[in-house]
């Protein structure tokens, strides 16, 4: 059974990998506080910075290791499972509703960025200066947040991270040690993860960028799932929409960015005309969030189920290609 040991490491790779993200936001979070940031900012940066910190190393890892296809499916496949398959479920679950005008002013910026990143990519190649662009343009949306950070302390927002804040409450010196744990298991996982990754590819005969899209998208995102569906357990509906905006934005510029940096890589047209597309057409969704019966914005139980109808479908495709070369 020569993928036994591949499927092994990809499986406990993700599992340490989840946990490790979540001891990191934790750490990171708390401490932060500690340092006097304002809530909003640690919701804006801190957060989702760490959410997205197990795509981030992983796609780092996978460029540095010439496997581009895993980099950019991990990056994207992410992005497609945040709106697609977390809000969804979310939505599903319990609808939400979205008070926070800070989000509203977040989802045209990350619609903007994501047709940044696909432009860029319509010489179907990711080079140095395209992934200097997105770091650019990562450090200006950066700069925003900061500043509406610090000028919009009473946004809706506020109140979800200091919930979570005081739910998390722990001494600076745990808070250190967490952070200093959880970024030490992020790489490790992120390695064992990719090594897992490439090998069960190479095994089936199928690119890595299908991998990653599926199995690895998937697991990186799972921490943005977690989080959405306590949020969502908790009443914290802009957290948990928050999460995933901000997860987008952090995964369009700074993961390919950076990925690209390390590693100028060709990219398949089926990423423009396939993945790109989806990923462009459910970020204009979040346009689509309709005023409910309080007549505060929120994504519906239909709309949730549509998402997660899109997610399957979309899944269920990549899954035929799979079965398609064995």
């Amino acid at each position: 059974m020569p993928l036994l040991l591949p499927s092994v490491a990809l499986i406990f790779g993700l599992i340490l990998l989840v946990w490790s993200a979540d001891r990191f936001v934790d750490g990171a979070a708390v401490t932060a506080r500690y340092a006097g940031m304002p809530p909003l900012l640690i919701g804006m940066v801190v957060i989702g910075f760490g959410t997205s910190a197990p795509e981030l190393v992983v796609s780092a890892i996978s460029a540095s290791q010439g496997n581009p296809g895993l980099a950019m499916g991990n990056a994207y496949g992410s992005n497609i499972s945040n709106i697609a398959l977390i809000l969804g479920l979310t939505a599903l679950i319990s609808p939400i509703t979205v008070k926070s005008g800070v989000l509203r002013k977040e989802v045209p910026i990350l619609l903007a960025v994501t047709l940044l990143g696909v432009v860029l990519l319509f010489d179907l190649t990711l080079s140095r200066v395209d992934a200097w662009i997105l770091l650019l343009a990562f450090s200006v949306v950066m700069g925003w947040s900061i500043w509406h950070g610090l000028r919009n302390r009473q946004d809706s927002l506020t109140g979800d991270i200091d919930s979570m804040l005081e739910e998390n409450s722990m001494s600076l010196g745990r808070a250190l040690t967490w952070l200093l744990v959880g970024v030490l298991l992020l790489i490790v996982s992120s390695r064992i993860l990719v090594w897992g990754a490439v090998e069960i590819a190479r095994g089936f005969g199928v690119s890595d960028l299908i991998i990653g899209l599926t199995v690895v998208a998937i697991g990186t995102s799972l921490p943005e799932l977690a989080s959405a569906l306590a949020a969502i357990r908790k009443g914290e509906h802009d957290l948990a929409i928050g999460n995933v905006i901000g997860s987008n934005l952090f995964n369009t510029l700074a993961v390919v960015g950076i990925a690209g940096a390390i590693s100028p890589m060709k990219i398949g047209a089926e990423v423009l005309y396939r993945d790109s597309l989806l990923m462009v057409l459910l970020t204009l969704a979040l346009f689509m969030i309709r005023p409910g019966d309080s007549g505060q914005k929120q994504i519906s139980r239909t709309q949730g189920l549509l998402l997660l109808t899109i997610y399957i479908s979309y899944s269920g495709y990549l899954i035929s290609k799979v079965l398609g070369v064995l």
